[in-house]
């Protein structure tokens, strides 16, 4: 089988269901909790019995040494203790035990009856010293018959108030415990198999049930068309993990929405700004060759025709960098330049079309940055001719240049005192094709994509603009150029 086939087959495999992947995940995670859980209960059964088992001996240890210490010669009080006592024990269905008393040449002076088959005294550990009760229980020792009956196996040495020595043993059948843990182990290992089974179903119907928003939202999405996009799934309906994917997705629905109208508009002004020199191109055309002309006739209407055809080149020109920009297919040929500089050479351009206009140019402040320069010229350049467009006989234009308050990069403000704009236009004015009023649209200069211009490239270095206006005022325009690392590092 070649490379590309087991590659096809790996892109073909079903990767199975959300719901379940979530029923898998939840039984083994419920599966491993009841593991853990019943080993541990079984685990604190265990130690809790064979707790109660040691305190026990150490109890009847302790009861020993202190009659052998305070009645050492009262072998009736012993006697009851030793033989009686644990005999009346050994009926009961549990703590059945047997004692013994020793001298520590190992001679037995007395013990339970019967206690010498059972426990032979060398099985029992080596007796501890006198010492507190809680103590003593650390010291007992679980022991087996050949037969495998269990005990559990104590010793203590005690001295009494003549001096003699005596060695305590004491033994507890745990062979009931035992088998009460051997059943709770067998009950055990029969639950958990339906445990995990039930959390296997469960686990099924809640990821059934969880997934239950996510099929409506998938049938809301499918109810969306090309015709409906103003159509949405409403968020507030899903749960808090669901939401975010809705609002996600109804905010990428009002991004196409909004694409889709623009592109219509787009398309609209589009085919609105074409028409017009195309009209005026036919009409001058039919007008002329209505009857004979003079040659300054034809010469005037070829220059008209010229003029349209320079206005269409242009428009064409504007609409292919713009097209470029949005696919980043214009690379930045990044330069240092000196920002004062380039301003000042862009006024002295305009130098002779603005001693015509009556209009004044200043130019402001001290600043670096790295930019492309053919960009940035372009970008000055067409906010520069707008301002002399706009500004009256005897205006101002200030070209200002300064680091932003914040020192991340480089402001650089446009500002004239002509005619300004009114508050409602401005969000629309760096849209293509947009112009404010019909007076600025009969300019044959104008495109209505110099603004929408300027704001790519200040998109494309990652730069913004602003504007700011009043009417009979003025307006600035601001763009913002940001500082490379290598720029804030080297100011």
């Amino acid at each position: 089988m070649s490379a590309t086939s087991l590659k096809n087959d790996k892109i073909d495999r079903d990767p199975g269901s959300i719901a379940g992947r979530l029923t898998l995940l939840y039984t083994l995670s419920a599966s491993a909790l009841l593991i853990v859980v019943t080993a541990f209960l079984y685990e604190a059964v265990v130690i809790n019995l064979r707790e109660e088992d040691k305190q026990f001996l150490a109890d009847k240890v302790h009861s020993l040494q202190i009659l052998l210490k305070e009645h050492g010669d009262n072998w009736t009080s012993l006697e009851q203790e030793v033989q009686w006592e644990a005999v009346t024990a050994k009926v009961t269905p549990y703590y059945a035990y047997f004692s013994r008393i020793l001298e520590p040449q190992g001679i037995v002076v007395i013990e339970t009856p019967g206690m010498a088959k059972v426990v032979p005294a060398m099985v029992f550990p080596m007796p501890a010293a006198e010492t507190k009760r809680g103590d003593l229980a650390e010291n007992s020792l679980q022991w087996h018959t050949t037969d495998g009956h269990p005990y559990l196996l104590l010793a203590a040495q005690v001295v009494n108030e003549a001096g003699e020595s005596r060695v305590i043993q004491v033994a507890l059948d745990i062979s009931r415990e035992d088998a009460l843990l051997t059943d709770y182990q067998r009950k055990l290992a029969m639950i958990l198999p339906f445990g995990i089974l039930l959390s296997a179903l469960l686990g099924a119907l809640v990821a059934r049930r969880g997934m239950r928003p996510l099929q409506d939202i998938t049938r809301a999405a499918q109810r969306i068309t090309a015709s409906q996009l103003h159509e949405r799934i409403e968020p507030t309906r899903w749960p808090r993990e669901l939401r975010t994917l809705a609002e996600a997705f109804d905010q990428m629905l009002g991004r196409l929405e909004d694409s889709f109208t623009r592109l219509t508009q787009f398309s609209a002004d589009l085919a609105h700004e074409l028409r017009t020199p195309i009209n005026n191109l036919m009409g001058e055309a039919e007008v002329t060759l209505a009857r004979a002309r003079s040659e300054t006739e034809y010469r005037n209407v070829l220059e008209s025709s010229l003029e349209e055809c320079g206005r269409l080149s242009r428009m064409i020109d504007s609409l292919l960098f713009l097209a470029r920009a949005d696919n980043a297919q214009v690379p930045l040929q990044l330069a240092r330049l000196d920002v004062r500089q380039e301003l000042e050479a862009i006024r002295d351009f305009y130098e002779a079309v603005t001693e015509e206009q009556g209009v004044t140019i200043q130019c402001e402040g001290e600043a670096g940055l790295e930019a492309d320069p053919i960009l940035f010229r372009r970008a000055v350049t067409n906010l520069l001719a707008n301002a002399i467009r706009h500004t009256s006989l005897g205006g101002q234009i200030k070209l200002v240049v300064e680091p932003s308050p914040s020192a991340d990069g480089v402001s650089i403000h446009v500002s004239d005192n002509g005619c300004g704009i009114a508050r409602e236009h401005l969000p629309k004015v760096f849209d293509r094709f947009y112009r404010v009023d019909q007076a600025r649209s009969a300019d044959s200069h104008s495109t209505g994509l110099g603004l929408a211009i300027i704001r790519s490239i200040m998109a494309m270095h990652g730069g913004t603009v602003s504007i700011e206006s009043q009417p009979g005022k003025g307006t600035t325009v601001t763009l913002h150029f940001p500082l490379f690392n290598d720029q804030k590092n080297h100011p």
